[in-house]
């Protein structure tokens, strides 16, 4: 197949356009080194400011929302999220931004006609807990956006998930910092293999929707380093993400686009990072606070009140509120993101490029099979076998599609969308829609069991459910919550009747299995009916396939929780979002006829969230407390069964531990070994961390070595007073198992104490 060309280019004027010096006044040595690839990156960047004029230096440290872009002279550019121009005379290309989380975005189809390959939700990569299938669909994503002519992904989310009904969990990669900061790091080293720049974002600490822009996050400093923090640092080391994405909401006091603390002390300073920060979509709140606060540049300025880094930035280097020489730096961190990811050396083409979405599709069917976690299985009832004669399947518009989360992430995929529900209210309305992907999960199981009668009925009846389920050999339910960015979920539960329904088939008929896309935990009253349970999560445009394949055996279950799922909201740390009766207060005013123009703030008042958890997130959380939740983390069932031995631990200086896994069931499975380690963070607590993990595929009988060394900063605590990790010397016991809490082995380590740089 072919890429369907690009909607026209929207032809709208420039504000930004600036006068072009002439050829005769340029520093001559100064642009031949911007260009002289023999010199780093630094180098170049550093040179070709050195060559620029104020206004071109002033012109690219803010940019577009192309929709609502009304510049005075006329500019082309696609829409999408962002424009920037660049600068021709030096070789500086045009910034075209697009949403690329999990694919190259179309959300409410801006551009007519323009699809895409759509990923699985991240958190069902994360589920795979294989980073090689994090890397390929992220060079996936890469080389469609290239074709595309974009070469800037908002990508790489890599917030925690501190509460389980975070309405933008789906986007994100779990709870731990390991798992999500490999994955991520991952995810934006694929994408950059394509010459071009990806994010990684929210920093730091988005971890809810309610409020995002008006909310302060408040943790303690050690504790964040030790956790949200942590994640983005093993991120930005394995990724080198071109550019970071600051979030709309505050952090201790400071909104995180003006925050001093995190984009100097700790990713400029601390990190050593290079590359630029970039704010958030209408998360920029003033001029000279956020310059010297770390802010490189405004993205999508007309979504903020002001274009603050527009003429009031000018008027604050007129006057020398801002030196010229932070302009200068925040022009080179963007000219450096740009020449170290092979943008500026690699130019996108000028036009669309033909795209092979069926290889495309094949990377996002894997991601989705892998990422399926069977959590229940009673009586070994999957795999189906392809005798079945009576099928059917209940809800979930299970006979069209799979479900996919909504907002700025939103793919408009490849082979159409059979359902689609405009938002009537709520802070997403404007850009989101409930959307199903056209994979039917009726018709690919009807494809695996040709000799079958495959039925569908959409459970909107329970006892009609039930009745059909009654005449069946086996029923299988389609549970579903979606969920979007901007806004939260204020209850668990699956939404309409479905707990009713699942509840009728599962009393009649005994084979009943329940498929849940969700994009993460959702409470489950019928579990105890149900013998078997699989999370699909969003599972992108091959995800009927997908299901079908792990329901019959063709492909092993291998997916992993990456979060915990909670028995009930009660568990969690927060029942429910903070701010909602700040968020019902505003939608009460405007029920009343309260027409004003709120912005971003959608006229939520302000209001703070209390993280007291601080760096013992997830499965540590459910352990310090003493609960035990639904399905805990790493959890996940498959068709085989998997042994562990011969412990080996080797200590000192740095831990290694390696041990045997031996596949001693009758089927091809997948193991996904986890090390875990119980270390002291900053608050003096004690709590077992994810240290390693591995994921192999074994033959019945197969046994193979597996060997992880521990990033010690996985296993320290950091001292905030000093700026530095410290790993204490002592004795850490350790096990080897197969979800949190769980030890197939044990061993401990004597470990030397050290200091970690930051």
């Amino acid at each position: 197949m072919t890429c369907k060309a690009l909607a026209p280019l929207l032809l709208v004027s420039s504000a930004l356009a600036a006068p072009v010096a002439s050829q005769s006044t340029l520093p001559l040595p100064a642009t031949a080194a911007g260009s002289d690839r023999a010199l780093s990156a630094e180098t170049r960047s550093r040179a070709l400011v050195a060559a620029m004029t104020t206004e071109e230096k002033l012109a690219i440290v803010h940019g577009y929302f192309p929709p609502l872009a009304k510049p005075a002279q006329p500019i082309a550019m696609v829409s999408s999220a962002g424009h920037v121009p660049g600068v021709p005379r030096l070789g500086i290309p045009i910034l075209r931004e697009s949403d690329a989380s999990l694919g190259v975005a179309n959300q409410i189809e801006q551009r007519k006609g323009d699809t895409a390959t759509a990923l699985p939700a991240s958190i069902a990569t994360a589920a795979t807990f294989n980073p090689a299938l994090a890397y390929a669909g992220g060079a996936m994503i890469g080389a469609e956006a290239r074709a595309k002519t974009f070469n800037v992904l908002l990508a790489g989310g890599v917030n925690l998930t501190r509460d389980p009904w975070n309405g933008r969990n789906f986007e994100y990669l779990g709870e731990d910092p390991l798992l999500s900061g490999v994955m991520a790091g991952e995810h934006i080293r694929g994408v950059q293999s394509n010459h071009i720049v990806s994010t990684i974002k929210h920093f730091a600490l988005n971890a809810q929707e309610t409020g995002r822009t008006v909310l302060d996050a408040r943790i303690d400093k050690a504790a964040l380093r030790e956790s949200d923090l942590l994640a983005f640092e093993i991120a930005n080391e394995i990724g080198q993400p071109g550019s970071v994405m600051c979030a709309y909401n505050k952090v201790n006091g400071d909104y995180a686009c003006e925050n001093d603390w995190l984009l100097n002390t700790v990713l400029k300073q601390d990190w050593g990072y290079k590359g630029w920060v970039m704010s958030d979509w209408g998360a920029v709140h003033s001029t000279d606070k956020a310059a010297l606060g770390g802010l490189d540049q405004e993205s999508g300025q007309e979504l903020d009140d002001a274009i603050h880094f527009g003429k009031p930035f000018e008027e604050a280097v007129k006057a020398g509120r801002i030196p010229m020489a932070r302009l200068d730096d925040m022009v080179e961190r963007i000219l450096y993101g740009m020449i170290a990811t092979g943008l500026m050396d690699d130019p996108v083409p000028a036009t669309a490029r033909q795209i092979d979405y069926a290889a495309s599709a094949e990377v996002a069917q894997r991601a989705a099979e892998e990422g399926i976690v069977l959590l229940k299985n009673e009586g070994d009832l999957l795999p189906l076998a392809k005798t079945a004669r009576r099928i059917v399947l209940i809800g979930g518009h299970a006979d069209v599609g799979v479900l996919s989360g909504g907002g700025s992430s939103q793919v408009r995929s490849v082979g159409g969308v059979p359902v689609e529900i405009a938002l009537t209210k709520g802070a997403a309305a404007s850009f989101a829609r409930m959307t199903w992907h056209a994979s039917s999960p009726l018709k690919a199981i009807q494809a695996l069991v040709p000799q079958a009668e495959v039925t569908y009925v959409d459970g909107s009846d329970a006892r009609a459910a039930a009745q059909a389920a009654k005449s069946a050999d086996l029923a299988i339910v389609f549970g579903w919550q979606w969920q979007t960015e901007a806004q939260d979920p204020e209850t668990m539960r699956l939404p309409g009747n479905q707990d009713a329904v699942i509840d009728a088939v599962a009393s009649a008929n005994r084979k009943t299995i329940v498929v849940l896309e969700t994009g993460g935990p959702v409470e489950m009253p019928w579990l105890a009916k149900v013998p078997t349970l699989l999370e699909a999560w969003y599972p992108g445009q091959r995800g009927g396939e997908a299901i079908a394949n792990v329901l019959f055996g063709d492909v092993a279950p291998s997916g992993r929780l990456p979060i915990t799922f909670p028995a009930s909201a009660a568990q969690a740390p927060r029942a429910q979002p903070a701010g909602l009766a700040e968020l019902h207060a505003a939608d009460a005013r405007r029920e009343a006829g309260d027409t004003s123009n709120y912005g971003m703030t959608g006229g939520v008042a302000p209001f703070a969230v209390d993280y007291p958890e601080g760096a013992e997130v997830g499965y540590r959380w459910y352990a310090k407390t003493g609960r035990k939740p639904l399905f805990p983390f790493g959890h996940g069932l498959t068709y085989t069964r998997f042994v562990y031995a011969n412990l080996n631990v080797q200590d000192g200086a740095a831990l290694t531990v390696s041990f045997d896994v031996t596949n001693t069931g009758a089927r091809v499975g997948a193991a996904v070994p986890q090390l875990y380690v119980e270390a002291k963070g900053s608050a003096g607590i004690a709590a077992w961390r994810l240290a390693g993990f591995d994921k192999l595929s074994l033959s019945p009988g197969e046994t193979r070595r597996v060997s992880m060394t521990v990033d010690p900063r996985v296993i320290a605590r950091f001292d905030e007073a000093r700026r530095k990790w410290q790993l204490d010397g002592g004795a850490y016991a350790l096990a080897v198992g197969r979800f949190a809490g769980d030890a197939a082995l044990r061993g401990s380590a004597m470990l030397r104490p050290q200091t970690i740089k930051p």
